[in-house]
């Protein structure tokens, strides 16, 4: 019994003829337009610069408005969301590969490159495709973590507003040029994710938290990977002759580029506060002693 189970979950996940047959189409599928992501973030930025000012107008700078276990709640199911997407894409890429290599003798392709680099010519569609989607359609859930940060710590910033839009942007150009590299970057990513917020769930329900800011600097690796791989890409590119959806990859290697110089100019000020405030701590405990 337990054996049939297992061997149901590479069905579900890679196998079932709603993933084999996935199509990215403008026509039946939500979320699918031009118009709706430009549309939808345009809406998430006004909507959490709206309520910021709201909140500075009618309540007190220090005032928080409690949410109770929602932030639990909403990290939970990220956690979850995300390891079942990569798990579904592992899987996925698995099945791919295994019906598609016999094309790629002719060509002198390997796994690892198909990874950073579709062929040209590659369409939006079978299963790599559909957890695209998924991760796509995922992306809106993560919008609701800006609107807690404004409600429970009264905090909102242009890089926060700024990272969440562009991802979001990111993963629909990902499906509307079948862009290369996104295979590996969603499962780097979700693989990140479901580790930060199972730990941001963790930390929520009050049991204890990591001795080190173990987000931020998770979120320096996934940058940093995801910078190398892009290398890889372009590498791949010149020497195979062409990359799918470069065009796409090329603005997308552009504002991952200001999405690492802006965070890792937010790491460095957090960590130089921190060594004043460690700082100040220990230059109190001299005073007492002496």
């Amino acid at each position: 019994m337990a054996l049939s189970r297992v061997q149901t979950i590479p069905y579900w996940l890679s196998e079932h003829p709603i993933i084999v047959n996935f199509r990215w189409n403008h026509a039946q599928l939500w979320g699918s337009t031009w118009s709706f992501v430009f549309s939808a973030i345009s809406i998430y930025i006004v909507a959490a610069i709206f309520l910021h000012l709201l909140l500075c107008l009618l309540l007190h700078r220090d005032r928080r408005i409690p949410l109770g276990p929602i932030p639990a709640v909403h990290s939970l199911a990220v956690s979850l969301i995300s390891v079942v997407i990569f798990v579904g894409i592992l899987f996925s890429a698995a099945a791919e590969i295994r019906d598609t290599r016999w094309f790629w003798r002719r060509t002198n392709t390997t796994t690892f490159q198909w990874l950073l680099c579709f062929p040209i010519g590659t369409r939006p569609s079978g299963r790599v495709f559909f957890w695209s989607y998924v991760f796509y359609l995922s992306r809106f859930l993560h919008l609701l973590r800006t609107f807690f940060g404004i409600l429970k710590y009264r905090k909102l910033t242009f890089f926060q507003l700024f990272n969440q839009s562009i991802l979001t942007f990111m993963s629909f150009l990902w499906l509307e040029f079948s862009q290369s590299f996104q295979v590996l970057a969603i499962l780097l990513t979700t693989l990140l994710y479901s580790v930060v917020y199972g730990y941001r769930f963790w930390t929520a329900i009050g049991l204890p938290g990591a001795c080190f800011p173990l987000v931020v600097n998770c979120q320096v690796v996934l940058l940093v990977c995801n910078f190398v791989c892009h290398f890889g890409v372009l590498f791949l590119h010149l020497l195979k002759g062409g990359c799918n959806g470069i065009g796409a990859w090329g603005f997308n290697s552009v504002l991952n580029a200001v999405i690492l110089l802006l965070f890792m100019n937010f790491y460095v000020k957090m960590h130089l506060k921190n060594r004043k405030v460690s700082a100040k701590h220990s230059s109190s405990a001299q005073v007492k002693d002496s």
